[in-house]
């Protein structure tokens, strides 16, 4: 059996080759590291990257966590055991160009003994401008992914992220999203737990050639002011999504994890104009029409 010192082990792996992957697509950008330790037990390595070529903020975390449970975590948990470990690498990066999208990937591992432990993460997409080919290409890598280790985990983890990252008070999705998979165990997954671990993995290992081909379709298209402010607010909806929604900012606060580590999901910058309408038959207008569940990518 898999080793919580293991899983922690390769997911720094996973942390280093990402920012090297990052570093080069942008050419220019460099990762600033901070080691940081939490109050409780354990601790991790922030990275940030800042004012790149086209990488405007990125932060690429990992952290391994210990201690007591607190008590509304265990209440939502349905367990009585107090200590827990928690390891992950979570990313989130918000490029200076209006046509290349948002990206945020996690992956995870959760145990309290040898009965409560599972896996979780995803991956997913939140363009400004949506464009069908690059859906495509998205959806159907991930597709890929999934297929090696179970034909019915793609279906299943779609649906899960367009259900997981939807903005209610919009009623729109986040943007064209991804998979999303949580309690991962092998009686969810019907495999075994060195297989989720693979897949884990290769989940983490798809972030470096699907990033790389959006970037590339996207960063010398040519954009205007409109399509600057248009950027921004779309980035306000990411905002309101991960102070409003997100699982992995709720815990990590509740857990008395690291503000700066957690809230890097945070664009530099964001625009909430009042009551925005986008303009009829325009760009914008499309995109909003295609932030919705269901939509069949592959």
């Amino acid at each position: 059996m898999i080793s919580k010192e293991q899983i922690a082990s390769e997911y720094q792996l996973i942390q280093n080759e990402i920012c090297a992957g990052l570093e080069m697509l942008d050419g220019k950008a460099k990762f600033s590291e901070e080691l940081w330790e939490r109050e409780g037990g354990g601790g991790g390595k922030t990275r940030v990257l800042e004012n790149g070529n086209v990488l405007e903020k990125g932060g690429v975390n990992f952290s391994a966590v210990h201690g007591q449970l607190p008590v509304l975590l265990k209440q939502s948990f349905k367990v009585n055991d107090n200590r827990f470990f928690a390891t992950g690498v979570s990313i989130v990066i918000h490029p200076n160009h209006p046509m290349v999208p948002i990206i945020h990937m996690n992956i995870r591992y959760f145990e309290m003994n040898e009965n409560i432990r599972w896996f979780g993460g995803g991956i997913d997409v939140t363009p400004h401008y949506v464009f069908e080919e690059d859906a495509r290409f998205f959806h159907q890598h991930l597709k890929a992914v999934c297929d090696d280790y179970n034909d019915q985990f793609y279906s299943k983890f779609k649906k899960w992220a367009d259900d997981y990252f939807f903005i209610k008070h919009r009623n729109e999705t986040r943007g064209i999203g991804g998979i999303f998979y949580d309690r991962l165990n092998p009686e969810s997954a019907e495999i075994s737990w060195e297989q989720i671990f693979e897949f884990s993995k290769a989940v983490g290992r798809s972030f470096i050639p699907i990033y790389s081909e959006l970037v590339s379709r996207n960063r010398n298209k040519q954009y205007d002011d409109l399509n600057k402010q248009w950027q921004y607010q779309r980035r306000s909806r990411y905002v309101e999504f991960n102070l409003v929604y997100d699982a992995g900012t709720k815990f990590g606060l509740e857990t008395n994890g690291r503000i700066e580590s957690i809230l890097m999901s945070l664009p530099p910058q964001a625009n909430w104009a009042y009551n925005f309408q986008p303009a009829e038959g325009s760009e914008e207008e499309r995109t909003v029409s295609l932030l919705q569940k269901g939509i069949d990518w592959v």
